[in-house]
């Protein structure tokens, strides 16, 4: 049987790690501290899938607020922490183990900052699955999602044509970036804080399905189980 696609590309949070919450717990809490108290629902649906650069211009333009030479240091300080206890999302290991087994090439492209992707790919068991296929924006410049650079970067260092590949993610934001790339999009809806309207969005950039978890991935990428 032809695959359609040469190699995948994942996401990070909330794709293969369960970190949106913990991520928010500690902007928003860490926002109010500074001066701008935001409720759960607002916050969300203007971070996510952002890099820092972008939440934080998005909350001058919609706030008027701007960060203090203190806010930055404690909020880094403050997601290294929470990323302690960071726990893969369920069977995501077993997508990616699935993939090596196949010969089918991967990456992860994320929007996080390089030392925090490290970081949660450790503490989540992955890191030895990934190898050296993990990137940040500082690869491309600090052209993050949703701009296509990132994407077309992972596929570059792959070998493989970015229209040859699929794309894994939970966001508006990131499905935006692979299809601008020009690869397939797959939503996958698989973390423990999924946003209501998640479905819809990742619909409506033109994600081609919509996942609800990794056993679902698993039979969508055509990957056998263990014998």
């Amino acid at each position: 049987m032809t695959r359609e696609f040469d190699a995948v590309l994942f996401d990070l949070d909330g794709v293969l790690v369960d970190s949106e919450a913990l991520a928010e717990a500690v902007w928003m809490r860490t926002l109010a501290e500074h001066g701008l108290p935001l409720a759960v629902n607002e916050f969300s649906h203007l971070a996510v899938g952002q890099t820092f650069a972008n939440v934080l211009l998005r909350l001058q333009d919609l706030h008027g607020w701007t960060a203090s030479d203190a806010f930055l240091p404690i909020l880094e300080e403050r997601f290294n922490a929470a990323f302690d206890t960071l726990s893969a999302i369920d069977n995501a290991r077993e997508t990616l183990e699935g993939l090596k087994r196949a010969g089918i090439p991967f990456a992860v492209a994320s929007n996080s900052e390089r030392g925090r992707l490290h970081l949660k790919l450790r503490t989540a068991g992955l890191s030895t699955l990934v190898g050296e296929h993990a990137y940040d924006p500082s690869w491309v410049g600090g052209r993050g999602k949703p701009l296509p650079d990132l994407y077309v970067f992972a596929a570059q260092r792959l070998g493989v044509d970015i229209r040859r590949c699929v794309v894994v993610e939970d966001s508006a934001p990131g499905a935006t970036a692979g299809i601008r790339a020009g690869a397939a999009v797959y939503g996958l809806l698989a973390a423990g804080h999924v946003h209501p309207d998640g479905e819809a969005q990742l619909r409506l950039v033109g994600a081609a399905r919509v996942l609800w978890s990794h056993r679902e991935l698993q039979g969508a990428l055509g990957l056998n189980p263990p014998v």
